[in-house]
């Protein structure tokens, strides 16, 4: 199932003079976008705090300070190990650091630039607010895993539009270490069935391949903008050096998450509970605008 055919050039922008109107107009057409460059200032610091933070996990984990939970195997810090291949070194291999906002004061920093908020905000609107803590990811050399392909609001369904997911190199991407794929047009399906994976929920695998997807390789500091139905996903990293990358989440600030599960059980479960959906506690960080009070009965 394909869409209709887009190529890179279509959906990329230079950071350098960018105008926000064309690229909000570009992620509204095809659910995604590409700012070269845009977060260069920042792709370094982060990148070391990344492998950093995985560093300090593979030595919790080889000391005995791993435990297992229902989407893998954690380590006290907070990082998220799942099952290796075969092939791989180790049974257990990393997937989402211990890198986010409470722990690298270059992520935080890099969360609030005033350009990539400028893009955000034409997308979403004035009144914006971050959506989780933010989150690193690495695949590690020599079979650090794939992401099969899937929807974000598989794993967290918003009431209304729901998060603007931007991911940056902090590397240079290619495809063979792992680089983001893309279905540009995807945003405009509805919530696919998502089915259980090896790297958690994912569409059936089956019937969506990587070769239906657009291939985004890029710099340190290529920024992707992605919207929450956007189909995305990563292949492995056959490369002898990690693929560290890091994702900042944007949505209105009356938005809030009415399913949020990591399994096809857990959805299930959770879809029988929507009208039961809360806003309260949801509220994250403003990066931009102002949050008004709410008076509820």
């Amino acid at each position: 199932m394909n869409t209709t055919p887009v190529q890179l050039s279509d959906i990329e922008l230079p950071a350098d003079a960018l105008d926000v109107e064309k690229a909000a107009a570009i992620y509204e057409k095809h659910g995604c976008l590409v700012v070269r460059g845009l977060m260069r200032a920042y792709a370094n610091e982060v990148r070391d705090d990344v492998l950093r933070s995985m560093e300090i996990a593979i030595d919790l984990y080889k000391s005995g300070h791993g435990k297992e939970v229902p989407e893998g195997l954690s380590t006290p810090d907070g990082t998220l190990f799942i099952k290796a291949p075969e092939s791989f070194s180790r049974p257990w291999q990393v997937m989402v650091t211990s890198c986010r906002y409470t722990t690298s004061s270059a992520f935080f920093r890099s969360a609030t630039d005033p350009g990539l908020l400028s893009v955000v905000r034409e997308m979403l609107g004035e009144n914006v607010e971050l959506f989780m803590d933010g989150q690193c990811l690495c695949k590690e050399p020599a079979g650090g895993h794939p992401k099969l392909l899937h929807q974000d609001a598989s794993y967290f369904e918003h009431r209304y539009e729901g998060p603007v997911a931007v991911l940056t190199y902090a590397v240079p991407t290619t495809v063979e270490r792992g680089a983001l794929h893309v279905v540009p047009g995807s945003h405009r399906f509805e919530l696919l069935e998502h089915v259980d994976t090896e790297s958690h929920l994912g569409l059936d695998p089956n019937e969506w391949t990587l070769d239906k997807a657009l291939a985004v390789e890029g710099e340190p500091g290529d920024a992707i903008f992605f919207h929450v139905k956007t189909i995305h996903g990563s292949p492995p990293n056959y490369t002898n050096e990690p693929r560290p990358v890091f994702i900042h989440r944007y949505r209105r600030s009356d938005d809030y998450v009415v399913i949020s599960a990591t399994s096809a059980a857990k959805r299930e479960e959770r879809e029988k509970e929507l009208e039961a959906a809360k806003k309260e506690n949801q509220k994250g960080f403003m990066v931009s605008g102002f949050r008004p009070h709410e008076t509820r009965d």
